[in-house]
């Protein structure tokens, strides 16, 4: 099983806890997991060199600090891997332009940087997220709605390259991971909690101090009355934040709706914002204690990049051999 995440924001925020990386700490003994910071994915949007860097190294401490175990799973930055842009080159000779330009995640990116202003690595991003995959022989990848696209493309470029050059690439399936409620900014419960749309007033940010979390949780929008309800068309708000109370208590929302039944909104959200600083304080506080210590983390990571090269070096060495390359001396 292989995931990645970007290392484009100074701290996972709530929708990505929940939605992927508390689901993977489960995954390491289920699996054989491989989990990549995709810092090749990230300079798609030309980041600033330092603040790369140092968003790669918190990327990579949270997901320690969560509570991936290097002896049970392997984490690794991607650029410590050449072969993923290697795969990638080959990948991309046997895609289309009209495959490429179909991606639905180009389309709704480069219209933000205006027509004509979008980077070729925007282009072929779902080629080389491809390449991520099928170097590691991946039964099983986590995906969910905005990534079905690129999964499919994934398949296509495995299926046609084992077509035309000889088996060599396992045809990965979508993991659809149970129980992942989507978490809705605090200020508009109609879109998504993401950084690259939601105000900062509607983040929570795993690495947050508690006085600024409370605050955000407090001042989240409601909707007009006062019962504790799961609404979606007439109680966004309020159903959002029950969501949130049930993903990280464990309690089914029906069972939040009796306990809060006559309280009214300011002790509802009182106890969603302790439960959200009980959740992340020690995980804050585990990212902290890593980052104090960069070259025991940049060791952490070199080991990954081992293992995850061992595994990659062996399907590389197949692909070279199918494509006609001459053997390394």
């Amino acid at each position: 099983m292989l995931s990645g995440i970007q290392p484009t924001a100074d701290s996972f925020h709530l929708g990505n806890y929940l939605g992927a990386v508390r689901q993977w700490v489960g995954m390491q003994d289920t699996h054989e997991a491989f989990y990549c910071v995709v810092d090749l994915h990230a300079i798609t949007v030309q980041p600033d060199p330092k603040e790369l860097r140092h968003r790669t190294r918190v990327a990579a401490a949270q997901l320690f600090a969560v509570g991936l175990d290097p002896e049970r799973c392997t984490v690794f930055v991607q650029s410590h891997v050449p072969e993923h842009s290697e795969l990638a080159w080959v990948l991309g000779s046997l895609t289309s332009m009209g495959e490429a330009s179909r991606m639905t995640q180009f389309k709704d990116k480069s219209a933000k940087y205006g027509e004509g202003a979008a980077g070729v690595g925007l282009f072929t991003y779902p080629i080389l997220q491809a390449a991520d995959i099928l170097l590691y022989q991946a039964h099983q990848v986590p995906v969910g709605a905005d990534q079905k696209q690129h999964l499919e493309l994934t398949r296509d470029l495995a299926q046609r390259f084992n077509h035309r050059l000889g088996q060599t690439f396992r045809l990965p399936e979508p993991f659809i991971m149970k129980g992942v409620e989507k978490i809705y900014d605090l200020q508009d419960p109609s879109a998504k909690m993401s950084k690259s749309s939601s105000s900062p007033q509607g983040i929570l940010d795993v690495l947050e101090q508690p006085g600024s979390l409370r605050k955000k949780v407090m001042r989240a929008i409601t909707d007009t009355g006062s019962e504790v309800k799961a609404d979606e068309a007439d109680k966004p708000g309020i159903t959002n934040l029950l969501r949130i109370q049930s993903a990280l208590t464990g309690v089914p929302v029906p069972d939040l709706e009796q306990r809060y039944a006559g309280q009214g909104y300011g002790a509802f959200k009182k106890d969603v914002a302790e439960t959200v600083v009980e959740a992340f304080t020690p995980i804050r506080e585990r990212t902290e204690a890593l980052l104090a210590d960069e070259d025991q983390l940049d060791r952490l990571l070199a080991i990954g990049a081992e293992r995850a090269r061992a595994v990659a070096g062996e399907t590389m060495a197949q692909v070279r051999d199918r494509v006609g390359f001459l053997p390394r001396g």
